[in-house]
């Protein structure tokens, strides 16, 4: 680890101004040198040990030449990543997980290491004290299935079928998510299939049970799912186990060809189906199962996708579950951008990058539920035209808004109304904004089998709804003027817990969701008065750590939360912490003062701060996220922020974010 930049010491009096100059000029060189060459920015963006090892697994079960030095790679990735207790988290230094820890065992077996080594033992230990594998989760029974572990009894059936269904009908695939519709629809042709991997080695884990693994049924009921809704689709579950297989095969072969057509549509280049890892995976997969060789164009795209999500070090190697381009250069051009001086010519050189990435011309899923709405967003990745995203949309008007002001360009003047034409149209009816659907509310869903991760729906969130209420208020919309920004409010106004603070449903947890709220509440001229805001501020004040950051973990999202529990410190929780409250009015706090601190004594010598822990979420307790980003960019905001509001007379947030 870098030594410490500065010390707490070096604030004390007069040095505190220079202290501060210093540091944020360190951390601006620091962003600086990390651009791409075409002025972009995309960190490494990391989930927990099951992607690199379903990506090893994937290689085996298309019985690929093994490719031994990218094998060993991921194997010292795996076994660094493996936890005290035995297995392996979801987060870095969680508790135990039981599919994380199968996979990851199974995968490190598959590349060649000896269950007798003693980290095997250990995780096999720790697998079996917590009754075995047979606790997997429904993905994690599915590959297993593929590869002959488990029969196909374990799994939930999902007939492809579901293909030829009306739009009417109470399960349609424009019913569920993004992610869950993109990795459901080829996961369909190999349930009808049921593909048995290549496997060439003949690897198995049944020591991982502790029953025949063959006897297996069903998974049993998900903590988040209802009995009655459960007991409903389980019986409906049996029943289409008993019929499925005489289903004709002329209505087979026609949903197969659906669900390829699907697909296909939808490939995205070497982007990949959806941009991200399941998708992906599961169409290379699906291609194998439908007899197209290797060289076959459509799989060997999709393959290609799947290389480019590698991260390759000299020791190391691990799989991302996706990149983060647009996110990592517009949250970027917004830190430097509040830095100012020599950074801004960066962040015009980032937002050029992001302007033609607009998608203009091609409807997606959500047009199924706004067939009338132009297209306007941006996506999180390179190419994900299907699937632009309201986060990233919100985000990137915002800088290009902050931009043409900074400079009184025009050259953002049509981009920025055609992406709030977007937004305002995808706002659901309960006045929120999701991710990427509209009015995505039929919760029912979650109590399918399949869904034991509770993750198959895109509802309005409170943090993206906060994201689009500040980029309507930063463009001038307020609340008497403006139906759909009245109606954000409202939703937020709502959805405060009764302890002040807000769901954070993409950041972890509650302190990203007050972040956003505050900013958005301050941006659409909410009086710092006002009883939400008090309490949010109130709330981020009494959950300030003793050494002057904030931390959060992710056992926050438990079903049975009941108030926030300390964690460990960290440079982007603390940054968040500091703009919400200064969103609040709370600049000259002694609390930020004290945050500020923090971030200056652990900044390091490269101007950066080092974060090990996971401060994002993709599914709330199934699957985490580490943005190598987030500890780069939000500090720095976070620093500019508090000194640029204390050289104004108002101290007053002027923009959405």
């Amino acid at each position: 680890m870098s030594s410490p930049m500065h010390s707490a010491d070096d604030l004390v009096g007069t040095r505190a101004g220079e202290a501060l100059e210093a540091s944020i000029a360190s951390a601006t060189r620091a962003l600086l040198g990390s651009r791409q060459a075409d002025g972009h920015w995309v960190f490494e963006l990391e989930a927990d040990s099951t992607i690199p090892a379903e990506y090893v697994l994937l290689s085996h079960y298309l019985g690929e030449p093994a490719d031994t030095a990218l094998e060993a790679k991921i194997a010292n990735y795996l076994r660094r990543v493996q936890g005290a207790h035995g297995g392996w988290p979801l987060v870095h230094d969680g508790d135990f997980d039981m599919s994380a820890s199968v996979k990851s065992y199974f995968a490190l077996k598959m590349i060649g290491d000896s269950p007798d080594a003693a980290h095997m033992v250990r995780a096999r230990e720790a697998i079996l004290s917590r009754g075995g594998a047979i606790h997997s989760n429904v993905f994690t029974r599915f590959m297993l299935a593929m590869f002959g572990v488990m029969s196909w009894r374990s799994v939930p059936v999902l007939p492809v079928e579901i293909m030829l269904l009306p739009r009417w009908a109470p399960f349609h695939v424009s019913k569920i998510s993004y992610w869950a519709r993109t990795t459901m629809v080829p996961l369909m042709v190999l349930a009808a299939l049921k593909p048995r991997a290549k496997n060439v080695n003949g690897t198995g884990i049944d020591e991982l049970f502790l029953q025949e693994p063959h006897s297996i049924g069903m998974t049993a009921k998900a903590p988040h799912q209802s009995w009655g809704w459960f007991l409903l689709f389980r019986g409906l579950d049996s029943v289409l186990r008993v019929i499925e297989p005489s289903f004709p095969n002329q209505l087979r072969a026609r949903a197969i060809d659906a669900a390829v057509a699907f697909i296909e549509e939808r490939l995205n280049g070497e982007d990949g189906v959806g941009a991200i890892f399941p998708p992906m995976a599961n169409t290379v997969m699906m291609y194998e199962v439908l007899g197209k060789p290797a060289d076959y164009p459509p799989r060997a795209l999709t393959r290609r996708a799947l290389e480019k999500l590698l991260v390759v070090t000299e020791h190391e190697a691990y799989c991302q579950p996706c990149v983060s381009p647009v996110w990592d250069t517009s949250l970027t051009c917004h830190a430097l951008l509040e830095a100012g001086n020599e950074a801004l010519p960066a962040a015009k050189q980032g937002l050029d990058w992001l302007k033609p990435r607009q998608v203009l011309d091609l409807k997606g899923d959500w047009a199924v539920k706004r067939p009338g709405l132009r297209p306007g967003g941006w996506a999180f990745q390179y190419n994900n035209d299907y699937y632009p995203d309201l986060d990233d949309t919100a985000v990137v008007v915002m800088a290009m808004d902050r931009a043409r002001r900074a400079s009184r360009s025009q050259e953002y003047d049509a981009a920025i109304p055609r992406a709030q034409e977007w937004i305002e149209g995808m706002q659901s009816r309960n006045g929120g904004w999701a991710a990427f659907d509209v009015d995505n509310l039929e919760y029912y869903l979650n109590n399918i089998p399949f869904s034991d991760h509770g993750a198959l729906l895109d509802p309005p969130t409170e943090d993206v709804t906060a994201r689009c209420v500040s980029m309507l208020a930063q463009l001038g919309a307020t609340i008497p003027s403006s139906k759909a920004l009245a109606d954000g409010v409202a939703y937020l106004r709502r959805t405060q817990l009764a302890e002040g603070s807000w769901y954070g449903r993409w950041g972890l947890n509650y302190i990203y969701g007050t972040w956003s709220a505050l900013c958005a509440l301050n941006a659409a001229g909410v009086d710092h008065q006002d009883p939400v805001i008090r309490k949010a501020a109130a709330w981020l004040l009494s959950t300030q750590n003793d050494d002057g950051g904030w931390g959060e973990d992710a056992r926050s999202y438990r079903l049975d939360y009941s108030g926030y529990e300390t964690a460990p410190t960290t440079a982007s929780q603390t940054a968040w912490a500091l703009l919400g409250l200064m969103a609040a009015g709370e600049v000259g706090h002694p609390a930020v003062a004290r945050g500020v601190e923090y971030l200056i004594a652990t900044q390091t010598q490269k101007g950066l701060w080092d974060e090990q822990r996971f401060t994002a979420t993709g599914f709330p307790r199934v699957f985490y996220l580490r943005y190598h980003g987030y500890a780069k960019f939000f500090p720095l905001w976070a620093l500019a922020r508090y000194r640029n509001l204390r050289s104004t007379n108002t101290r007053v947030v002027g923009v959405g974010m």
